[in-house]
């Protein structure tokens, strides 16, 4: 695989990434570089990791892999989706008694945010392990261009978040739960476009 085959790859696989930073960027109040740094490595390294397990699952379970990935990816997406519309309803009643006011995300939701969107990149390390391909040198390309997509994603949504005002976590709720449908749709062959 050329290197511009496995840059396009790497992209490919970043943009859930980057939509998803950009609805948790949304979120925060004027959230600082070194939160967009934290959140685009904790992405990268998820999304550096999973091919290499893929890769390594190899044939043996590739069909398993292949089978539920998308299942896996919609369910944690509903689940931080509906999580993040909870409490942009709870967050409304509070606000009079203390406004919400978050310049970083809990990690924790962050890595299951970054493995559901990753899932997608183990799948690909298991077909990855049937070409001739250096997979740690494939794998840290992928990782390096999720960290940059996803720190450009928190900074964007920095600027989407004040336009939005208190309803920017309603909407990256929606986001977030609009991307696990897209996920799980293309792999049920129900959108007919590659990713």
């Amino acid at each position: 695989m050329s290197f511009y085959a496995t840059l396009i790859l790497a992209f490919a696989l970043s943009m859930d990434a980057f939509a998803v930073a950009i609805s948790k960027g949304a979120t925060l109040h004027r959230p600082h570089l070194r939160e967009a740094l934290r959140t685009g490595f904790i992405f990268g390294l998820v999304e550096a990791c999973t091919p290499l397990i893929g890769w390594s699952l190899g044939i043996y379970a590739s069909q398993y892999i292949m089978q539920w990935d998308h299942w896996v990816a919609f369910l944690l997406l509903f689940i931080l989706g509906g999580r993040m519309i909870i409490e942009s309803f709870k967050n409304k009643t509070e606000e009079t008694a203390q406004p919400h006011i978050s310049r970083q995300h809990n990690p924790s939701r962050l890595i299951l945010a970054a493995i559901a969107t990753s899932l997608d990149a183990m799948a690909i390390g298991v077909g990855l392990a049937f070409l001739q391909v250096n997979i740690l040198h494939t794998a840290m390309t992928i990782g390096i261009i999720t960290m940059m997509m996803a720190t450009l994603g928190i900074l964007i949504g920095r600027y989407i978040g004040p336009l939005l005002g208190k309803r920017a976590e309603l909407i990256g709720g929606l986001v977030l739960i609009a991307i696990g449908f897209n996920i799980l749709f293309e792999h049920l062959g129900l959108f007919m476009y590659a990713k």
